[in-house]
This record gives C-alpha cells, sequence and structure tokens, in this order.
C-alpha cells in the first residue's frame, strides 16, 4: 500500500476533526487518537470520548482509518495515541521505538458472514480455517477489504493457515474493495458473497438483509484492541501527558464501564479487558 502523503493526512484530518469536533476553535486544546474504523464507525468512540472530554478538559480528535495505516501516520509522528487491533504490530511498533507501551483496553472477535442461502456450504463446517477452504474450493465470491486495516491483515492469516494462496485467485472469485468495513459488507450483500467483518460494525450494520453469520467464536477469531502513546522520545511534539490521561483513562474503572456500556439494540460490541497495573 503507498504511504500516506502529507495532503491526504491533512485531508483525513480535516474530516475526522469535523466528526469528532464540530466547531472546533483553533485555539482549543486537543490530541490525536489515530484509530479503526471499527472503532468509529461502530460508534464507540463517539460514545466513550465525550465522557473523557468533559473530564480531561480538552477534545480527542480522531483520524479513523485502517490499522496499517493508522500504524503508519502513528510512526510519522501525525498522531499522540494509537487505538488499533493488531497486536504483532503493535508490538513491534512499541519494540521499533515508536511507541512508549501498549495497553490492553477491550476486545470483540471477527465473524464470517454471508448468504443466508450459504452456497459455499461454510456454516456447516463450524469451524474457521474449514469454512475459508469451503469457500475457495466452492470459488463462492469472497468479499476483502484488502486496505491493510486489522480485519484485512487476520484474514490474510486465516487464508494462509487455511492452506489458501490468495495471490493466486484475486480478480476471480476473490474481490478487494479496498474500503472500510461498512463498505464491504455492502458489497458483499451485492455480490451474495462473503467476507470477514469484525463483529462491532456488523451489529452496527444496518444493511444485512440476506445477510448472516457463518463462523463466530472460534479463537482464531479473537479480536483484541491495544492502545499506545506515541514515543515523544521519537517525536518531541507528541503531547505525551494528555495523551497517557487518555490511556489511563481507556483503562481506568470508568473507561472500562464506559466501554461495557456501549450497545446497540442491547447487545454489547466491546469487552473491556484492561490489566490492573
Amino acid at each position: 500500500m503507498r504511504r500516506i502523503t502529507s495532503a491526504l493526512f491533512m485531508t483525513l484530518l480535516g474530516v475526522s476533526i469535523l466528526i469528532a469536533a464540530p466547531g472546533a476553535k483553533a485555539e482549543e486544546q486537543f490530541i490525536i487518537l489515530a484509530s479503526t474504523t471499527s472503532t468509529a464507525n461502530s460508534g464507540l468512540l463517539g460514545y466513550i470520548l465525550p465522557i473523557f472530554e468533559k473530564k480531561a478538559g480538552f477534545k480527542v480528535r480522531v483520524v479513523v482509518v485502517g490499522t496499517g495505516q493508522a500504524l503508519r501516520i502513528a510512526r510519522n509522528g501525525d498522531a499522540d495515541v494509537l487505538l488499533v487491533h493488531h497486536r504483532p504490530s503493535e508490538e513491534k511498533f512499541v519494540a521499533d521505538g515508536y511507541g512508549v507501551k501498549r495497553y490492553d483496553v477491550m476486545y470483540n472477535d471477527f465473524v464470517i458472514v454471508g448468504p443466508e442461502s450459504d452456497p459455499a456450504g461454510a456454516i456447516k463446517t463450524g469451524e474457521a480455517f474449514a469454512a475459508m477452504k469451503q469457500i475457495a474450493h466452492s470459488k463462492s465470491t469472497f468479499v476483502s477489504r484488502g486496505d491493510d486495516s486489522g480485519t484485512h491483515k487476520r484474514e490474510l492469516t486465516l487464508w494462509k493457515k487455511a492452506g489458501i494462496d490468495i495471490k493466486k485467485v484475486s480478480g476471480g472469485w476473490y474481490r478487494e474493495t479496498g474500503a472500510g468495513m461498512g463498505a464491504t459488507l455492502n458489497t458483499t450483500f451485492a455480490m451474495n458473497g462473503y467476507t470477514l467483518a469484525d463483529r462491532g460494525t456488523w451489529i452496527s450494520f444496518r444493511n444485512r438483509a440476506g445477510l448472516a453469520v457463518m463462523i463466530e467464536g472460534e479463537p482464531p477469531l479473537f479480536n483484541p484492541y491495544g492502545i499506545i502513546l506515541v514515543n515523544p522520545e521519537r517525536h518531541p511534539h507528541v503531547k505525551a501527558k494528555e495523551g497517557q490521561m487518555l490511556i489511563d483513562w481507556m483503562i481506568s474503572d470508568e473507561g472500562q464501564k464506559a466501554i461495557a456500556s456501549f450497545r446497540i439494540g442491547g447487545e454489547q460490541l466491546f469487552k473491556p479487558n484492561a490489566k490492573a497495573e
């Protein structure tokens, strides 16, 4: 994937400012949080951040991108805090000196969804790797985000462990949208196909007619989220004090309760799992 350009970043940041802090004044105190489409599009950040902002006295402006792009933004010093969901990449980010420390904050899971008619017979397999193999062998349409997001990274891991070389079939039954989860689910619905989705976006997705969960609750589908302060020794302009305030609140009893209380239609989208220090 191409490196994010300064112009594109400013465009993304401008959009996120409008979303996260309408009517913000130029002199307003803020920090920048680089996070994923799943935390934003599900409505979680819109629910919990105002609680923190009221307590902290400053705003959190969110740059909403896939995990891979969020990591690049943070690596370049264009964010103060990182909230993403691909643990190997997060641990490397810290090990390489770009982040101070990774904290567990919450988790949910991924689900394999597909047409209710299930032409591939995926649901009968009852297991994630077997379902992926069945989709591939039946050449049923599979729609991938293809955007280097945490969901895309996990999907590629599933294919690899299922023994399927996706590069050989890309453009055939395997399609890539290069878009976020909501757009990918819409494409999946339109193409009567299968996809991998994070549960948060799936629950909040309203165009589910004709789609159903095929596989869920499997260990390979576990989806943890980590929060990291961008290293001020690497990027001195990082607002370390305020960024750590956000992290401390997210892993505190109050923050964890706020995460747990976020529900859609009575369903809990994210489960807090911060470990007491």
